[in-house]
């Protein structure tokens, strides 16, 4: 079901209202499934409230005033202000595409106010915390050598773990030593591996890859069952490594990443240049990285100065 008739909305269950727009989401703006996932979690538990607190009535006849009832109940039930903010922009997105199909004239979340949020840093280690990070790795067998390659290209490029367990052969060029992304939205990005990532990316093509390899595919880096990597295995192989090296500041999946962007500023890049390789569409997305490097410049400051 990828569309619905006005004069069929009766038929349909809010559930089925639901699937339709997440049909929208992947046929028309190819979201991802991490991303389509987000989206069906949030409103499920809109519907769950619907269902408890407002007699299972339609979505589609949802008023402002029905909205703001579940604004108070979420803070009634102590859910934090960014993941109520993110429910609100499911909704936000749900009602407009039905507004455009002309099946309802307005959206109930026209005067809905986006809950305030404080401008959260990335979580983020240090340079030395990095180093030690990524020379945790026994080199000496395959497994070990992936995820040697694997940590030293994160860290390279910036690359969402996504991005990287998905990597496929034909998106590398060595010779060139960059990489093809296909970042969110299906948008493409060219990025430079740089040459320590290059090395160790080239020893596990030759050394380690035909030894996880069991079957014919063109994943870069296999799990070692010689399949597809998932990105909760290598969170997990992370956090391993972490524990190896004694790195003790909090860690997430994107945890590389933001060092990546975060010490390619405290180096003087430019942040343009970092909000190309990260694949930002919006350069607002990219700024949060400078309040990440000035806290660290205040910190240096404090450190050092005499009159600090």
């Amino acid at each position: 079901m990828t569309d619905l008739e006005i004069s069929d909305l009766a038929k349909f269950s809010n559930s089925e209202l639901i699937e339709s727009f997440l049909d929208m989401l992947f046929l028309e703006q190819g979201l991802s499934d991490n991303t389509l996932a987000a989206y069906r979690a949030d409103l499920d538990k809109f519907v769950r409230y619907v269902s408890g607190e407002l007699d299972d009535k339609p979505l589609l006849t949802i008023t402002g005033a029905d909205v703001e009832a579940y604004l108070a109940y979420r803070v009634d039930q102590g859910l934090k202000p960014r993941s109520t903010a993110r429910a609100m922009s499911a909704l936000k997105r749900f009602y407009a595409h039905w507004v455009t199909k002309q099946v309802i004239a307005a959206s109930p979340m026209t005067h809905i106010a986006q809950p305030k949020l404080s401008q959260a840093l990335p979580k983020t280690l240090s340079e030395q915390e990095v180093e030690a990070l990524l020379s945790a790795p026994d080199v000496e067998d395959a497994m070990g050598l992936r995820d040697k390659a694997m940590l030293e290209l994160l860290y390279a490029t910036g690359l969402r773990v996504t991005e990287l367990v998905g990597l496929r052969m034909e998106q590398i060029n060595l010779r060139q030593a960059v990489l093809l992304v296909r970042g969110k939205g299906g948008k493409e990005r060219m990025v430079p591996m740089g040459e320590e990532a290059l090395h160790w990316v080239e020893q596990f093509l030759k050394v380690g890859r035909a030894q996880m390899v069991k079957h014919a595919n063109d994943f870069v880096f296999p799990s070692k069952r010689g399949i597809g990597m998932t990105r909760q295995t290598f969170w997990h192989r992370i956090k391993h490594y972490a524990m190896l090296a004694d790195v003790k500041s909090p860690l997430s999946p994107h945890t590389l990443r933001h060092a990546f962007a975060t010490h390619l500023l405290n180096h003087g890049a430019d942040l343009r240049v970092v909000q190309m390789m990260l694949g930002h569409s919006d350069l607002s997305t990219t700024q949060i990285y400078t309040h990440v490097a000035s806290e660290r410049l205040k910190s240096l400051h404090q450190q050092h100065h005499p009159r600090a």
